[in-house]
């Protein structure tokens, strides 16, 4: 098999990844179904109303991290995602089935969105650590990036399909084709083979949330990585927004040619994720370049003089952009402790989600302060700077070292020691050079 598919080799892992891409596809069509129902169905076309939507989804994520965390690595993954999808599926269901009869009112949908944004918190880490479980650890890398292709599938696939059913049946039936999709998810799960699933050491007693915070302050290495990916996700990943400026207020045109926007980047994010399945190991040294990429790429789609040049130029922005994402993603998730790692990667979600909140409305007062364009040019800037600020870091750095394996060819690589202070520490593990 091409090295790139390597983890569907695995029976477990081909399970989860065929129920995931059709959930993956499922979830994007509620997400516009959701959102048409908003705007069109319950709202004059509400932007405050769409707002406070988003809000009650991406909030928990930044509550409840340390909590949802400590679940994950407290109790059975594969039984925690059981329920949180069948919380997930019931409540799309349920909106469905308003949306359907004529009964759905707006205080409905804040109700799903808040529920769906709590389980969703709880959700995310167990689903993001449980990859571990079932692929070996050579191959991690690989299954993060196919999980990361699946993921840009359903954003290429989702919306249209979403447009076809609302266009032919009508909202409320797109809601319940989601309900429809995470079917696949249960049954996947329901089918894994529970023997062959690598089940970490499981957290016990008090002060588990302390300790996941603890485990991240030792670890400069993950501080790093979240660091890079809070000011990406904070300043250059509001691609809705700013799509949705450029696309009617610098070129005029119309909602076609802003969903069409988000098909053209898609593709460029689908190639960084097979791309990124193809590496063996993610290294620093390949985050820093997407970065710098992405910050040559935006810069580029800031500028752009016509919708088509904007359009072209976002391919490599989706690729950069995801490239970055998905080998932050790799990185953490092969550099932690198995026992720690569902704590890890809710402080990683909520540290990537959480900037949305704070991001959103700083881009909109940015656009009408300095017009559209500086939208995408500020996450140019603010992702340019910061690799400037990490350069330094690395140089000078007490317990970073930074060197330089070839002349005619720069590979860095670095080396992080963490702090042990007590004999408590001295289980946590010496990081493997990140190149």
């Amino acid at each position: 098999m091409s090295p790139t598919f390597s983890s569907l080799e695995v029976r477990n892992y081909r399970l989860w990844f065929a129920g995931g891409l059709v959930s993956n596809v499922g979830t994007w069509i509620g997400r516009v179904g959701q959102d048409w129902l908003v705007l069109t169905v319950l709202t004059a076309g509400s932007a405050t109303a769409l707002g406070i939507v988003t809000g009650l989804q991406f909030l928990p994520f930044l509550l409840l991290a340390p909590w949802a965390g400590l679940v994950a690595d407290r109790f059975d993954r594969r039984r925690i995602l059981l329920v949180t999808q069948s919380m997930l599926a019931l409540t799309s269901l349920a909106l469905g089935v308003l949306a359907v009869t004529g009964t759905a009112q707006l205080w409905h949908v804040y109700v799903t969105a808040l529920v769906q944004g709590v389980t969703t918190a709880i959700d995310n880490p167990a689903r993001q650590a449980f990859v571990s479980e079932m692929v070996p650890a050579d191959r991690l890398s690989n299954a993060v990036a196919l999980n990361s292709a699946s993921f840009n599938t359903g954003r290429l696939v989702g919306p249209g399909v979403a447009g076809l059913v609302i266009a032919w049946w009508g909202t409320g039936e797109a809601l319940l084709l989601n309900t429809l999709t995470f079917v696949f998810v249960l049954v996947a799960l329901s089918m894994l083979t529970v023997a062959d699933l690598r089940s970490p050491e499981r957290a016990r007693g008090r002060g588990g949330i302390r300790e996941g915070f603890e485990y991240v302050l030792h670890r400069k290495d993950i501080q790093l990585v979240m660091v890079l990916v809070f000011v990406l996700g904070t300043f250059g990943m509001n691609f809705q927004i700013t799509m949705a400026l450029m696309a009617t207020k610098v070129f005029g045109q119309g909602a076609g040619e802003f969903g069409l926007l988000g098909s053209i980047m898609a593709v460029g994010s689908l190639t960084a994720a097979l791309m990124s399945a193809r590496r063996k190991e993610a290294r620093l040294r390949v985050l820093l370049l997407s970065l710098v990429g992405f910050t040559l790429s935006a810069a580029l789609a800031a500028l752009a003089p016509t919708y088509w040049t904007f359009a072209l130029a976002l391919v490599p922005v989706g690729l950069t952009a995801l490239t970055a994402l998905t080998t932050a993603n790799a990185m953490v998730q092969t550099r932690v402790a198995p026992e720690m790692r569902g704590r890890v990667m809710a402080l990683y979600m909520a540290i990537f989600m959480g900037g949305t909140p704070v991001g959103a409305p700083m881009i909109g007062w940015i656009s009408e302060q300095f017009g559209p364009r500086w939208t995408i040019g500020v996450g140019a800037v603010a992702v340019g700077l910061v690799l400037v600020a990490v350069s330094v870091w690395l140089a000078h750095a007490e317990n970073v070292r930074v060197s330089y394996e070839s002349q005619r060819r720069p590979r860095v690589s670095v080396t992080t020691e963490p702090v042990v202070r007590d004999r408590e520490d001295a289980h946590l593990p010496v990081p493997e050079p990140a190149r």
